[in-house]
């Protein structure tokens, strides 16, 4: 029973944590965001660049929520939740953004990726204290390698 309790307040906190990360894009506010992650995080974006810590992730989205996702829309898709220990979380989130423009200014077209949190519970609660961000290639990519795939069983 202990243990269940701790799987769902684990899976309660990552639900907690990515509705507050699209409330805090979607508001475009760097601080928001940058709350959601413990002060000594790491944030890894879909080119791969890293930033370390709290206040370098709010200082690395600040620029971009004033320019390239200022008008963008992220929506949680699917979250998935994988207990470690009682303190440590591993999630995925597939998410969909809209509204976004590319480093260039260019609109860029609806957007599809994962994000693998490593989430931890902490002195002042759970909190990201892993982030990589990857942007999924097109439908007809993955529907392309699954079929390569069962071809091959």
């Amino acid at each position: 029973l202990e243990e269940n309790m701790s799987t769902s307040g684990s899976e309660q906190a990552a639900h907690d944590i990515v509705a507050a990360m699209a409330d805090a894009w979607n508001a475009h506010d760097a601080h928001a965001f940058a709350a959601i992650f413990a002060w000594n995080s790491d944030f890894t974006n879909v080119f791969g660049m890293s930033t370390h810590g709290r206040e370098e992730i709010e200082r690395f989205h600040r620029p971009l929520f004033e320019t390239m996702f200022k008008e963008s829309r992220l929506a949680a898709i699917q979250t998935q939740v994988r207990q470690i220990r009682p303190d440590v979380a591993a999630v995925d989130l597939h998410w969909e953004m809209s509204g976004a423009r590319d480093p260039s200014g260019n609109q860029w077209p609806s957007r599809r990726g994962l994000m693998n949190l490593l989430i931890t519970r902490e002195q002042e609660g759970w909190a990201i204290m892993v982030m990589h961000n990857m942007e999924l290639p097109s439908d007809g990519v993955a529907d392309a390698q699954a079929q390569l795939q069962a071809r091959h069983q």
